[in-house]
């Protein structure tokens, strides 16, 4: 199982990022990378660099096992719990895919505050406010069950934490100093990650 992980791993990192960096730059000229947002050591800087220490963790994780180094969670290893986890990580694949997508020329990875981009509402957004980021969370998840040793699991808590971090320190902030009232009216009515849960009213 943490080769079929492995495999996914590649997968993810060649259609959702490689391919959609390149599909960005042949739309608009750019590939969308923006960099890591803040001074190193403050909470935006962690947030970004956290994405990186994230994934480290999860393959380094998944090549322990590989090796025999470290062994998975025995309540965790069943072939039901390996096989839904594979399942689980291609829906995750898949609606990354899709997600960035639906984002269209407005896809970015990191956030410039001197540009402005398009407030998207619609697809998937009109759902979830972050469904890119619900992708990846569930792509993770999926990664954790097929080979559920502590190291994995460390990858993904960090993959949650940081995505936490960088939507309410980031990405949070700089949409609703660009977008306004327009922003502020879609934190009110749509959800953060899940459908209808993470509304938020009143921010100034």
């Amino acid at each position: 199982m943490p080769i079929v992980a492995l495999v996914l791993f590649a997968v993810f990192a060649v259609l959702g990022f490689g391919w959609r960096s390149w599909e960005q730059r042949r739309r608009t000229g750019s590939t969308g990378f923006r960099g890591i947002s803040g001074r190193p050591g403050s909470i935006e800087w962690f947030a970004g660099v956290g994405f990186i220490v994230a994934e480290g963790v999860a393959v380094f994780g998944l090549i322990l096992q590989l090796l025999g180094v470290v062994s998975p969670l025995d309540f965790l290893h069943t072939p039901w719990i390996q096989i839904a986890g594979a399942a689980i990580a291609v829906l995750g694949i898949a609606t990354t895919v899709y997600a960035q997508l639906d984002m269209g020329d407005s896809w970015r990875i990191g956030v410039d505050k001197s540009e402005t981009t398009t407030l998207v509402r619609s697809g998937v957004f009109g759902w979830v406010r972050n469904p890119i980021f619900t992708a990846m969370m569930t792509f993770g998840l999926g990664i954790a069950l097929l080979a559920p040793n502590l190291v994995a699991l460390a990858g993904f808590a960090i993959l949650v934490i940081t995505i936490e971090l960088q939507v309410r320190t980031v990405e949070e902030p700089y949409l609703l100093s660009t977008h306004g009232d327009a922003y502020r009216d879609y934190l009110a009515s749509v959800g953060r990650f899940v459908p209808g849960i993470g509304r938020l009213a009143n921010q100034r």
